[in-house]
């Protein structure tokens, strides 16, 4: 358990596209100082590697826990991501989580990887579990690959939590069975996270297990006092851009029980399809008006704007709901520090 003031709250690392990758280190410092309990960092191929940042955040901190949110069970050696979790594990004194995802599709058919299936997924995991407790993985030919011998040495007894980071039904059930915890999605509305909590609960409980033991883990868009510029790049642009996402906007939809031919019109727009790019990097704010209206106002709300007062008050609402923890995405602890403060005033 954090032995951070707020251990309920969290925020991303270098949230969104970055040039400047040193700034995860004043991040990490800055979340600390405020209180919360983690942060996670999710991994770009460029200059967000999860094993290099995790450990400046690490390094630079003394308390608050360091995630990844996600990294991806096939895009290293299961010795290799083993061998970077339990350095991690052991620099920090066990302040570090691994969160896993399946990884985007067409990212993997552009890296020549194949899809993550849960059969995979479990024999990774017990490949890394049996690692980190000083075990050797002999003579293994599976999905995972062909390891015919492994060992990171008999002294190590690495306890590291291990999230899913993902939020499909099938998914959020499969988690229930084997993970410690999920990190779920921005925008997930209060019944979407009600849908989430009971397929973590049904999976948990096919496998005979505690379904408390399972943490839920949600993020939160969060803009205090946005201007019309603000507004539109921070919530509309990112909104719409998971909605151009295949597959990826197709489970959000169904998670929250939204209406699907709100994403078959917003996809056939003229504005949406002469976008060449992720409209987030590419739309102007002419652009951003336009598409605003194709994106209905119900699909907005589930995010945290308005003042600090308003902002904490749903961060609130968002753990009275069922989250165990809640992420804060969107803003820096620079932008978001007055939020904290207001959380802090509404605890007391």
């Amino acid at each position: 358990m954090s032995m951070q003031e707020f251990p309920e709250l969290s925020c991303y690392l270098l949230p969104g596209h970055s040039q400047t990758p040193a700034d995860a280190k004043h991040q990490a410092q800055q979340a600390e100082a405020l209180g919360l309990g983690r942060v996670w960092l999710s991994e770009r191929f460029d200059v967000k590697d999860a094993g290099v940042i995790c450990a400046a955040a690490l390094a630079v901190t003394d308390r608050i826990e360091v995630a990844t949110a996600a990294t991806n069970l096939h895009t290293r050696h299961p010795h290799v991501l083993a061998t970077m979790c339990s350095s991690l594990h052991y620099l920090s004194d066990g302040r570090f989580t691994l969160g896993l995802a399946r990884g985007v599709a067409i990212r993997n058919q552009l890296m020549g990887l194949e899809p993550v299936g849960n059969k995979q997924m479990q024999e990774g995991l017990d490949i890394l579990r049996t690692l980190w407790r000083g075990e050797k993985v002999m003579g293994y030919n599976g999905p995972m690959g062909n390891l015919p011998y492994l060992s990171s040495g008999d002294w190590l007894d690495a306890d590291i939590p291990v999230y899913f980071v993902g939020f499909g039904m099938k998914s959020l059930a499969f988690a229930g069975q084997h993970f410690d915890g999920v990190h779920l999605h921005t925008f997930i509305t209060p019944h979407g996270l009600q849908r989430a909590r009971s397929a973590v609960e049904e999976g948990a409980q096919k496998a005979g297990r505690d379904a408390s033991d399972v943490r839920i883990c949600t993020v939160m868009a969060t803009v205090l006092e946005p201007d019309r510029e603000a507004h539109l790049r921070k919530l509309v642009a990112r909104m719409a851009t998971y909605m151009q996402a295949p597959g990826y906007a197709e489970m959000l939809v169904t998670l929250n029980e939204w209406d699907p031919q709100v994403l078959e019109d917003f996809r056939a727009h003229p504005v949406v399809t002469s976008m060449l790019g992720g409209i987030d990097s590419v739309a102007t704010l002419e652009q951003l008006e336009d598409i605003e209206k194709l994106i209905p106002e119900e699909w907005l709300s589930a995010a945290a704007v308005g003042s600090a007062e308003e902002c904490a008050a749903r961060l609130v609402q968002e753990l009275d709901g069922g989250a165990d923890e809640v992420c804060i995405h969107g803003s820096t602890p620079d932008e978001f520090s007055a939020v904290i403060d207001a959380y802090r005033a509404l605890k007391k």
